[in-house]
């Protein structure tokens, strides 16, 4: 994809300047700013690490000035692209042709996805100029074709010829993705209540959250708190191990979900069989289940083991239904047919993953596995898939009842009157060792990671180390996995959480060798990405909010809110030039309103620097210095947050207004923080749990691993106590008052 205005291609002056453009042809930014408004140019090094990932030669000037003349080339010689995305202001979609091409006929035949056609016959003569080329001896011209009128948003299938004397002179085939101008969009104001789901606590689940507490946590949050949402973190499949691989926000799968939320009492093949029954109902097993309930964390590689125990033990059963052909049959034939070989690659990753780990203790990743197993086209992965039916089918039945509880929680959050239901989160990540890598390794870029460069909490920057996503590849594909994404993570909900929204608009690069410091920006095709969002937007009927904190240029929001993604704006963050708290007046209308996420301290954590600790505890903190200008930069903004606080009359007479003298995380300030967001004009606000109850952990501490219990902290309260519990009765009736004050309640 070329940024700049198209010409032909000169000579480069010398090496320096090839770089540049080449860099410029690939979309690789040549400078960033920080958040302090430092200015940072991207090294030679990078480009030229980034460039080589990407496949372009880069040993000489003649090298990166033919690679670049080859895109050019590339892009201009075919009659049409293989992807064209566009909105409803476009007057039809682009072609290029020969100059030399005037007495031609063009003739367009369009099959939209819900298999009606269309068809169209123009002189390519008449068709208006839109930009010229001069390439390797030829003369190129772009024009514009129209679109039927009427035509309908969705994934289509465009065929172009040029006819001459009744001969076809050049032809080609595109995907065409026509799609709304704006986001599905939410009416009104409105609440919710965001909790981690594996952190519920009940006297029923099997030491971790699961779909039915979350429809027992729906009846609370429709009766005493009236909320419109309920808010969750990813759910996506993680490998349920501790304690490196329990963040939901970095899956081995992002298409598909975590089997450790279900159910299994509710799983329909449970109550038919008699010997499930017998080993759950056996002392043993209850003795376990109430070890695991007990734990003061969430036991992720012994509850998902238990779990797995147990689903096997169904699926022996259900098989035999398969053969009777049962209703149940059909619908799981259904399904297994209308999600194809997306599925089918995760099903047959985790049989593999599964059976080398069993033979092979030590092996625990993919890159790990004999090397005829880490291609899925492979003779040998094929021949396991058949040999190995009964696992690959296992593991689709198991996402099959994911689905099925999933979809019954959303019906019924609606039914309890939460117009959105629920609020669902897309990581940003994927796990280099994980099933996408895996099933779907050309999507990736291999040679660089991704991360962020310094900020305030990292002042060496960020590696995420998963690899960048393949641009090129993704486009020649339609999109078809970024819309599966999308798609995917849209069923089952109202509303969509996009983790670093930035990425349909750039990414931070590190190329393999080099610090998180040392990487650079590389731009992604936006516009495709976010006109494909409003698209599955509007047909799944989902909200979707942008988490767009960090470095995020001005464009960006103003991009945005024109397509109607809310912003997602923190209590933390949102302050002015003089780095004081904004008022809630001052907040944008379009934007999700919230105190804090998973990787920040919560409201009583903040006032009582319990995050500060818990990064010196874990040895985070270089040196003394950095603790003591911690819990300095920390007082300033406690005082400066009690006196927004002040200025909305929040606070009692009389409350002390000397931040330094206040210790405790108060019930004054607690009423006076959520009273202060639910008076945003921001269309969604969201209370996590942990701000609700005030507890003072937060569920992740970046940078750490061991050193902190990440993604386990237990709710501290439990389900069955929220409407018995005197504090917490206290608490949600606190919310539901400024809910209902600031009429975030009108549209339930």
């Amino acid at each position: 994809m070329i940024q700049h205005p198209p010409e032909s291609i000169q000579p480069s002056q010398d090496y320096d300047s090839a770089l540049e453009s080449a860099a410029s042809c690939w979309n690789i930014e040549p400078e960033y700013f920080d958040i302090w408004g430092n200015v940072h140019r991207a090294s030679s090094q990078a480009k030229q690490a980034i460039l080589s990932s990407l496949g372009v030669p880069t040993a000489t000037r003649e090298s990166l000035d033919s690679a670049r003349e080859e895109l050019l080339w590339t892009q201009w010689s075919e009659l049409v692209d293989s992807t064209i995305v566009l909105g409803p202001e476009s007057q039809g979609f682009p072609i290029q042709v020969p100059e030399l091409f005037t007495v031609v006929n063009l003739e367009a035949h369009f099959t939209f996805e819900d298999g009606s056609a269309a068809q169209s016959s123009s002189d390519l003569a008449t068709l208006p100029d839109h930009e010229r080329i001069s390439i390797r001896g030829g003369n190129f011209v772009r024009k514009l074709v129209p679109l039927p009128a009427g035509a309908p948003l969705g994934y289509h299938n465009v065929e172009v010829r040029l006819v001459s004397g009744g001969q076809t002179v050049a032809s080609g085939t595109a995907r065409l993705i026509l799609c709304p101008g704006q986001a599905h969009t939410h009416t009104g104001k409105a609440a919710g209540i965001a909790v981690s789901l594996y952190s519920l606590r009940s006297d029923r689940n099997w030491g971790c959250g699961d779909f039915a507490d979350l429809r027992k946590l729906i009846d609370w949050a429709a009766a005493d708190l009236r909320v419109s949402f309920i808010g969750l973190n990813p759910l996506h499949a993680i490998p349920n191990r501790q304690p490196y691989n329990t963040s939901p926000y970095l899956p081995v799968c992002t298409f598909y979900r975590n089997p450790l939320y279900l159910d299994i009492a509710r799983v329909e093949d449970f109550a038919k069989s008699a010997r499930a029954h017998r080993i759950y109902e056996s002392a043993r097993i209850q003795a376990q289940v109430a070890e695991f309930r007990d734990s003061k964390y969430v036991e992720y590689e012994r509850v998902y083991r238990l779990k797995v125990r147990f689903l096997k033990l169904m699926f022996r059963r259900f098989v035999r239904e398969l053969r009777s052909n049962t209703p149940r049959a059909a619908d799981f034939r259904a399904y297994i047919q209308a999600e194809g070989e997306l599925l089918n690659r995760f099903a047959v990753y985790c049989a593999l993953e599964e059976a080398i780990h069993k033979q092979n203790p030590d092996i625990w990743i993919w890159p790990d596995w004999p090397a005829e197993y880490q291609d899925p086209e492979s003779d040998a992965t094929k021949a396991f898939s058949r040999k190995h039916w009964r696992s690959v089918l296992f593991h689709k039945y198991v996402q099959w009842q994911v689905d099925l509880q999933l979809r019954e929680i959303q019906k019924y959050a609606r039914q309890k009157g939460l117009p959105i239901g629920l609020y669902h989160d897309l990581a940003l990540a994927t796990d280099r060792c994980g099933s996408d890598l895996w099933a779907h390794r050309p999507f990736y870029v291999n040679g660089c990671r991704v991360g962020s460069p310094p900020d305030g909490f990292a002042p060496n920057g960020q590696d995420w180390a998963f690899p960048p996503p393949n641009v090129v590849r993704h486009k020649q594909d339609g999109y078809r996995l970024f819309v599966e994404s999308i798609r995917k993570n849209c069923k089952h909900g109202g509303a969509l959480r996009i983790d670093h929204v930035m990425r349909f608009f750039r990414l931070y690069w590190i190329p393999d060798g080099l610090d998180a410091t040392q990487g650079t920006y590389v731009k992604d095709h936006w516009e495709d990405l976010i006109r494909i969002l409003a698209l599955e937007s509007v047909r799944n009927q989902v909200v979707i909010v942008g988490e767009d904190l960090g470095t995020v240029e001005p464009a960006v929001q103003e991009t945005l809110k024109r397509f109607g993604i809310l912003s997602y704006r923190l209590l933390y963050f949102e302050k002015n030039a003089a780095g004081d708290f904004k008022l809630p007046n001052e907040y944008p209308e379009k934007a999700l309103v919230s105190v804090t996420t998973h990787d920040l301290p919560t409201l009583s954590g903040f006032w009582t620097g319990r995050d500060i600790e818990a990064r010196r505890d874990a040895g985070l903190l270089p040196d003394d210095a950095s603790y003591q200008g911690q819990w300095a930069d920390r007082g300033r903004d406690k005082q400066k947050m009690l006196d927004a606080f002040s200025k909305m009359d929040l606070l009692p007479p009389g409350y002390p207004l000397n931040a330094w003298a206040i210790r405790e995380f108060t019930g004054e300030l607690h009423y006076a923080a959520i009273g202060f967001l639910t008076a945003t004009p921001s269309q969604l606000m969201v209370l996590n749990q942990e701000d609700l109850f005030k507890e003072a952990d937060q569920q992740n501490l970046p940078a750490s691993t061991e050193q902190y219990p990440n993604w386990r902290h237990k709710m501290q309260v439990g389900i069955e106590d929220l409407t018995t519990l005197q504090s917490a009765i206290d608490c949600s009736a606190m919310y539901r008052y400024w809910i209902e004050k600031t009429g975030r309640a009108e549209n339930r």
